[in-house]
């Protein structure tokens, strides 16, 4: 195996921990802890809407590394793999919550001020919407669990 082969291999796992790894953290760990810990849960969903953004960011760039390391790798037979349909209803899934569901919570926030929009009128939709997108971050997880399990299989 070549070097730069070995390298793009390891560029792969290891940007697939980030990502997944990454992911756990903020939205398993920190989210929460803000939300705990912050006296002001609008600063709490600010930061948090933040943090996710950024990780979801990560995610897409990983993506197109990591589909386009694959396609190097086997070439027109990645479309046969399973990890190739994988990463692809992961990537789905996160320009999903950043592209759509993200900026729909972001303007019923804005929809909702000067008032948090938990005590506005726009709270029913924004639970709604904001319960939508946690069911598709956990997807997201999972998913992103099983792409870097499989991925190491792969490696090997």
């Amino acid at each position: 195996m070549t070097r730069l082969r070995r390298l793009g291999e390891s560029l792969y796992v290891l940007s697939l921990a980030l990502w997944v790894g990454g992911m756990w953290v903020v939205g398993y760990l920190v989210v929460p802890a803000l939300f705990a810990n912050l006296g002001d849960r609008q600063l709490a969903g600010n930061l948090a809407g933040r943090l996710l953004a950024q990780i979801a960011w990560v995610g897409l760039v990983v993506s197109v590394y990591a589909l386009t390391f694959l396609f190097s790798r086997w070439g027109a037979s990645l479309f046969r793999r399973p990890v190739f349909w994988l990463h692809l209803l992961l990537a789905a899934l996160v320009a999903a919550n950043l592209f759509g569901l993200q900026p729909l919570m972001a303007q019923l926030k804005a929809e909702a001020s000067p008032l948090d929009v938990m005590e506005s009128a726009m709270r029913d939709r924004f639970v709604m919407w904001h319960g939508i997108s946690s069911v598709l971050y956990v997807l997201q997880s999972l998913l992103g669990g099983a792409v870097v399990l499989w991925s190491v299989r792969d490696q090997r």
